[in-house]
């Protein structure tokens, strides 16, 4: 398998090199040269271990890393680490170390780049770039932490996390890691990271100090490749429950920001996984949704800070790839697309590539109506959703009332709800407005008797070992400090 750029002009690579860029040299985003098929062989394999499956899917893409060293990156990545649940309809990804969907890819990236460098017999030192909106940064330091041969730095929007998320984070344990706080929110974090990478000057400065750049974020092909495990794993759950025949469609739910988890949906589908229709769902920044009942892609309007923080995005970086497969491969037109989001704000797709987006529906939920949706479920079913999970919750029962398409669904439920439990007392109608958040967790344990997370308990209780904030076109400068301490 090799791998291209989403704007042409970077040529053919290989898997590893493809991980240890990032991104690539004309700065698109890295793509498989095509998709295999391989649900035919592997609805045989319904009932495989999580591993064994993700060894499956995986060795298809990544065939330069030995099948001895990848599945030794799988087993250090999840044996006993974390685990998928399905419950109902919701697949549930947030069993693992930061209690969000975040870990099964950050949980593996750091071993296969591992692998990845053995493969392109690289010595220099590996410094991972990531802005988070709240989970990615969180599952990046837990995953890369003391990792030998590797720094991590990652950059946060000051006031655009939730507390939880901003102390999981400032109390990473780890001498290899690096928080930052901007003033500024996710898209200026994420924007300026990716001009560091496009910055060929400092680029070379790095490598002639024997320091690489690379990303943690979902542009890296690393990262997105085991996402598409879960979708097939969620499936073949619904198989083995007797839910679903095998073969039968099913639609997939999914709350969505930077598009990496939903794209990872449609390379499933690509790769013969039987989804019918996604269910792109959005909180008020609703830039997505509008694009999929327009074609138009327009961020030139406010960035809400809302209870679904890791959703509080106005450019989806992962979008890039899916239009890539919409303009039929034209890396010159997604170029094109992209310059003109970056100068003007807007992008409109043709009328043919337009019609490539009906498989997907777009919608979005409000504050009130996701908190509604918390309430109700879990007083009628005493299911307990975070506010991420429950905008995919709301959003897919608004296309079922609208399409009249009651097929089974699958909700990727993405946080634990102690992530964010000040927004999820609220929706439960407990006041805690006198209360800290790390209270307010405890106050959530005694009315719902659900087990707090481990990593969660007694949080407020570590010591904050990151204090740095900066302005966002300092971004740089503290890159720089951090690196050249060393």
């Amino acid at each position: 398998m090799r791998f291209i750029s989403t704007r042409g002009k970077s040529g053919k690579v290989s898997a590893a090199e493809a991980i240890i860029k990032g991104l690539a040299d004309d700065g698109g985003l890295f793509v498989p040269e095509y998709f295999p098929k391989v649900f035919q062989k592997l609805k045989e394999k319904a009932s495989i271990s999580y591993e064994e499956l993700s060894f499956e899917i995986i060795k298809e893409f990544f065939d330069d890393i030995p099948e001895e060293d990848l599945k030794e990156a799988i087993d250090e990545a999840y044996k006993g680490r974390f685990e998928i649940l399905e419950k109902g309809a919701f697949l549930e990804l947030y069993h693992g170390p930061t209690s969000a969907f975040k870990d099964v890819a950050l949980l593996f990236l750091p071993q296969i780049m591992k692998k990845a460098k053995k493969v392109l017999a690289i010595n220099d030192e590996i410094t991972i770039l990531t802005a988070t909106s709240g989970d990615t940064g969180k599952a990046a330091l837990e995953g890369f932490h003391d990792v030998e041969g590797f720094k991590c730095v990652v950059y946060y929007p000051k006031n655009g996390v939730s507390a939880i998320q901003e102390r999981q984070m400032n109390t990473q344990v780890g001498n290899n890691v690096k928080v930052i706080a901007i003033e500024g929110n996710f898209d200026d974090a994420q924007r300026s990271v990716k001009n560091i990478f496009a910055d060929e000057e400092l680029r070379d400065k790095f490598k002639n100090h024997g320091i690489l750049l690379s990303s943690a974020n979902s542009i890296n092909i690393g990262r997105l490749v085991p996402q598409i495990v879960y979708y097939f794993y969620g499936y073949f759950k619904l198989v083995n429950k007797q839910k679903i025949k095998l073969g039968e469609k099913i639609n997939v739910a999914v709350p969505t920001g930077n598009f990496g988890n939903i794209l990872a949906a449609y390379y499933s589908k690509r790769m013969g996984l039987p989804i019918d229709r996604f269910i792109c769902a959005s909180n008020e920044n609703n830039v997505l949704s509008d694009f999929f009942k327009t074609g138009t892609y327009d961020r030139k309007r406010e960035l809400f800070i809302t209870d679904s923080p890791s959703m509080d995005i106005l450019v989806s970086s992962n979008l890039e790839r899916l239009i890539f497969e919409a303009v039929c491969r034209d890396g010159e037109k997604v170029s094109n697309l992209m310059q003109q989001l970056n100068h003007n704000g807007i992008y409109v797709l043709d009328e043919i590539s337009k019609k490539f987006l009906v498989d997907f529906y777009g919608n979005y939920a409000t504050k009130d109506e996701i908190f509604k949706d918390i309430n109700r479920l879990y007083h009628e079913e005493k299911y307990l959703m975070d506010t991420h999970t429950a905008v995919a919750h709301t959003v897919l029962r608004k296309y079922k009332n609208e399409s009249k398409d009651y097929k089974q669904s699958l909700i990727i439920a993405t946080a634990s709800p102690y992530k964010f439990p000040r927004s999820i007392c609220s929706a439960l109608g407990i006041d805690v407005k006198n209360s800290s958040d790390f209270q307010v967790l405890n106050i959530l344990n005694s009315y719902t008797k659900i087990p707090i997370p481990e990593n969660l308990r007694n949080l407020d209780s570590k010591p904050i070992l990151h204090k740095a904030v900066c302005k966002k076109e300092d971004i740089k400068k503290e890159l720089l400090s951090f690196l050249y301490e060393w």
